[in-house]
């Protein structure tokens, strides 16, 4: 959502996996940032978006390899402060004079530079006010290549083992370059690096959720104009958020319609209704669509199609009752930031797609409807600061997460109505158990899965052949990245035995402990 009324910071994307961690170091400091990768980033663009600063994100690609990605040459022509952060530097030194060596990953004889190093400083630099308090600083180094000669007019300021020029400077026209990474949390004062960058190009940190709603609703209305909306409501925090933002904006122009896909939670259907319409005057038509769906779910086993059926139908049963709408032009929904990460492909190729989400990639042109997406800026922790802005009920902010596709996603393989029920019944117990210990607040997401395999179990001295179930608790931050939560083995054994003993077609449970990366947080 780009913006005239804040200043704005530019992060030019070349790839990197963690360029996302970099926006949320800036929005912890209330400074307006939007992310590009750098093929959409020309001189036009520059002209309009009008960077207060750029940062150049870190990549996977060789500044020594011919067509290797490049920002346009006016970055540094816009008298603007520039952070080249690892390919960023290096992209820096290549294009403004200096050199730069391939490493052995990239053909070169070079040494690559992977995890945790040192650097001590060289020179002081108001980039590191801070910095250098107990002689050196602990950061993370990721980078096959290496710079071997520095561009005319910077300096050295700080140096590592294997990179002699870990942080280098052009004091005269606010150009910075760090080899390693400040965004990521094995740089522990990488926060502050970004504290005194923006404080040098002069952001005041005015970004806030409050200026956020204002924008947003302002922004609504322009793009609404006297038209009405149709907002697919799940009962989770995102569409909650986008609804009552959007009725701030727009009144009775809205309808809510809540789709029950067959896929929810025990109880979940009616619970949503009730909490949306005892908060809230908002139009809402609860739409029974189980049969719709479960019939085309019927026999499908790749997550991918699962995905796409669930996209599709929810476009279908949206229209379908836009149509009983007069007026009705546009289709909201709570898309966040991540959803677009995950679902867009860097590259513009579908290799690199981690997974499809039903409600990100635009809508078919058959369908009359324009999206609304108030919230696709937005992590998940932003969220939740604007739902708490808006007024909503603590117990919509703080609900877990619960995805579009439901448990579609939380079955893995064939969808069939036994497992369905098996696995709200599972479900049940285990957050039962989650909040019975006082844990629900501390855990992002918590769920069970029902996996595609029997085992073999004994009960009551018979043999039994049911399904086995996997549990998943996990903490974070924004849904970028997750780890699991540690239960005690006591609290997971406590939980077993409850969901053995009280589900029936359960006679085994895994807790599973994976991290995001190299898992989702969702199975499929």
């Amino acid at each position: 959502m780009t913006d005239q009324a804040h200043d704005r910071l530019l992060i030019i994307d070349f790839g990197s996996q963690v360029t996302q961690l970099i926006a949320r170091r800036l929005r912890e400091l209330n400074v307006y940032c939007e992310i590009h990768p750098f093929q959409t980033v020309t001189d036009e663009f520059l002209a309009d978006f009008e960077p207060k600063a750029v940062i150049l994100s870190g990549g996977p690609a060789s500044v020594v390899h011919d067509g290797s990605p490049r920002p346009p040459a006016s970055v540094f022509e816009r008298g603007v402060p520039v952070l080249g952060i690892c390919y960023g530097q290096q992209v820096m030194m290549q294009m403004l004079g200096g050199r730069v060596e391939g490493g052995k990953i990239s053909g070169g004889g070079g040494t690559a530079e992977f995890g945790r190093a040192y650097v001590t400083p060289e020179n002081q630099s108001p980039l590191l006010e801070g910095w250098f308090d107990d002689g050196r600083e602990q950061v993370w180094m990721s980078h096959g290549d290496h710079v071997a000669k520095i561009a005319p007019g910077f300096e050295v300021f700080g140096t590592s083992p294997n990179a002699p020029f870990a942080i280098t400077a052009d004091p005269n026209r606010n150009f910075f370059a760090v080899q390693f990474h400040p965004e990521v949390h094995h740089t522990p004062k990488g926060a502050k690096l970004y504290e005194n960058f923006v404080r040098l190009a002069g952001f005041g940190g005015d970004w806030t959720m409050g200026a956020y709603r204002e924008e947003a609703i302002r922004k609504i209305r322009e793009q609404v104009g006297d038209k009405k909306v149709i907002c697919g409501l799940s009962g989770g925090v995102d569409s909650s958020v986008a609804a009552v933002l959007i009725h701030e904006a727009i009144g009775d122009q809205l309808t809510c319609v809540f789709v029950d896909h067959g896929l929810l939670r025990e109880n979940e259907a009616d619970e949503v209704v009730k909490m949306f319409r005892d908060n809230y005057n908002i139009p809402l038509i609860h739409a029974d669509e189980s049969e719709l769906f479960l019939g085309e779910l019927d026999g499908q086993s790749d997550p991918e199609t699962k995905r796409k059926i669930i996209g599709r139908l929810f476009i279908e049963v949206f229209q379908k009752y836009a149509n009983d709408i007069d007026g009705a032009e546009f289709l909201a929904q709570g898309t966040l930031y991540p959803d677009v990460i995950e679902s867009v492909s860097f590259s513009g190729g579908p290799s690199v797609t981690i997974k499809s989400h039903h409600n990100v990639g635009g809508l078919p042109e058959k369908m009359g409807l324009k999206l609304v997406e108030p919230l696709r800026e937005l992590f998940k922790d932003e969220v939740r600061a604007l739902g708490r802005e808006l007024g909503l009920p603590p117990s919509f902010i703080g609900r877990h997460p619960f995805p579009g596709p439901g448990l579609a996603i939380r079955c893995p393989g064939e969808i069939t109505r036994e497992k369905l029920k098996i696995l709200r019944q599972a479900d049940v117990v285990y957050i039962d158990q989650i909040r019975k210990h006082g844990l629900y607040d501390e855990i992002w997401q918590a769920f069970a899965a029902i996996l595609p395999v029997r085992t073999v179990g004994v009960m009551g001295d018979g043999r039994t052949y049911d399904y086995a179930c996997a549990l998943r608790a996990v903490t974070s931050v924004d849904g970028m990245t997750a780890d699991y939560y540690p239960f005690t083995h006591d609290f997971i054994g406590e939980t077993v035995t409850r969901i053995i003993n009280e589900v029936q077609g359960i006679n085994r449970v895994f807790y599973d402990v994976t991290s995001k990366p190299p898992g989702t947080i969702e199975m499929e």
